[in-house]
């Protein structure tokens, strides 16, 4: 839902103004082509399976020394227009590689599209706009995107070359941006209780 539109396309720098006024406290928001979009809160499954992809994705980060990890929606500048038509996207989880983030990221928007992006789908994401999304990160410079379906319980892979889609038998792999991550699909999604 577009929130706040003006005459002229709002810029990441008037997105960040706006986002932090006291109404939009409680919000999640993206910037898409210059309009403010309220992103629907997530459910408990989303929750529950993003914590086990972060610790997952940050334990071995961490262990391994090669980047930063963010959660809640951390904001990535994926587009500066000239006519203000800028785009920033929050994200489930991003991995961002020492390469490009040697320090801690900034108490800021972060300016640049992160290696790998993780979004869990939830019924209230709008399918038009997830694969917008997905373009818009994959034309920033993000290598790897996987957005994980809970209610097919599915991750599909995206790469510039292309999705793979992969099932509970299926290893989710990192490639050669998180290379020797692995990780059985099915640990993702949490384990329905049994009668």
């Amino acid at each position: 839902m577009v929130i706040e539109q003006q005459l002229q396309q709002i810029s990441a720098d008037g997105f960040l103004k706006i986002a932090g006024r006291p109404e939009y406290a409680d919000r999640i928001l993206e910037l898409v082509n210059g309009e403010i979009i309220e992103m629907p809160l997530p459910n408990g499954e989303h929750g529950e399976i993003l914590a086990i992809l972060t610790v997952r994705i940050g334990h071995y980060v961490l262990q391994n020394e090669l980047g930063r990890v963010t959660t809640g929606d951390a904001g990535f500048v994926l587009e500066r227009n000239p006519d203000g038509r800028d785009t920033v996207r929050g994200l489930d989880l991003a991995f961002v590689s020492k390469s490009k983030a040697p320090a801690p990221l900034p108490n800021t928007l972060i300016e640049f599209a992160p290696d790998l992006a993780v979004e869990v789908i939830s019924p209230s994401n709008d399918a038009a706009d997830i694969r917008l999304k997905i373009r818009q990160l994959l034309d920033a410079g993000t290598s790897l995107v996987w957005t994980v379906y809970p209610d097919l319980r599915i991750v599909d892979a995206h790469t510039r070359d292309g999705a793979n889609t992969l099932n509970e038998a299926d290893m989710l792999c990192g490639g050669d941006v998180l290379p020797g991550f692995e990780i059985p699909v099915r640990e993702i999604f949490p384990t329905p209780a049994s009668n």
